[in-house]
């Protein structure tokens, strides 16, 4: 993967040095430019002085954006403020810097660029995506990957909130979209296939989480039914898959354990 990709007429994709099992070949760094002499950042990534470097090269900074807290998207964020003397906008107030946070649905533009902001909670309580609806992209954060699928970070995250912004999102996609925009992983050129295929995982695993706490018993602890429904999953990924089983859990029982009955 190109550190350095230009993959829309507005976005560039600036790939952070943090693989990792969680964030794949690392963090997508997106710099929107409009033509209006200024560019919006998108998720800076970790504090690494090259990575920042990379992203000043492509021009002066405007306004920096999140799609949630998580530090491997906003670690930077204040570096690339003193760096840049730009404000901060995001979804949770209290990430905000000069600038009103995101609200759902709101068309908002700066530095030339337009987006139209989707509020997705799920993998995080402020989760949100961003639509360039003149580029038929969506930036995803981490609510859909480019390869493989992500946690839900229960407590914070919850899975009916995700299967709710899933299920938007694929709405949005089959009028607006042609190429999401992950926070981490490849461009995805099939936003409906990826979307359907993310709805099945949750079902399935759903279905397998019920079974498994059916087969050792209702007290089980989530690590237990990690080991039985993740247990072709590398170990170092067990810690965030229980993250996932609780919030599995959770729905089941909100749900009144019945997993098909909420497609």
């Amino acid at each position: 993967m190109d550190v350095i990709e230009r993959v829309t007429d507005s976005a560039t994709r600036v790939l952070a040095p943090n693989p990792s099992p969680m964030t794949l070949d690392g963090t997508n760094t997106w710099v929107l430019q409009g033509g209006a002499g200024g560019s919006v950042v998108v998720d800076p990534g970790p504090p690494d002085e090259a990575h920042l470097e990379r992203i000043l090269d492509l021009g002066p900074v405007a306004l920096i954006l999140l799609t949630h807290h998580h530090i491997d998207h906003s670690e930077s964020v204040e570096r690339l403020r003193e760096l840049t003397g730009a404000s901060v906008a995001a979804a949770d107030p209290a990430l905000c810097f000069d600038a009103p946070p995101l609200v759902d649905s709101e068309r908002r533009g700066h530095a030339g660029v337009e987006w139209i902001t989707l509020l997705t909670p799920g993998h995080s309580r402020d989760s949100a995506c961003l639509l360039l609806v003149d580029d038929r992209a969506l930036l995803t954060g981490d609510t859909v990957l480019g390869r493989g699928t992500t946690v839900v970070a229960h407590p914070d995250g919850r899975l009916a909130d995700y299967l709710e912004s899933l299920r938007r999102l694929r709405d949005v996609a089959a009028e607006h979209v042609d190429t999401l925009l992950p926070g981490h992983g490849p461009v995805g050129r099939n936003p409906l296939e990826m979307l359907d295929f993310y709805l099945a995982h949750r079902q399935e695993r759903l279905t397998q989480v019920s079974r498994a706490r059916d087969a050792l018993g209702a007290h089980a602890a989530p690590m237990d039914v990690v080991r039985v429904v993740y247990a072709d999953v590398d170990r170092s990924l067990w810690p965030a898959a229980e993250l996932s089983v609780r919030a599995q859990l959770e729905y089941l029982d909100d749900a009144g354990g019945t997993p098909s009955a909420h497609r």
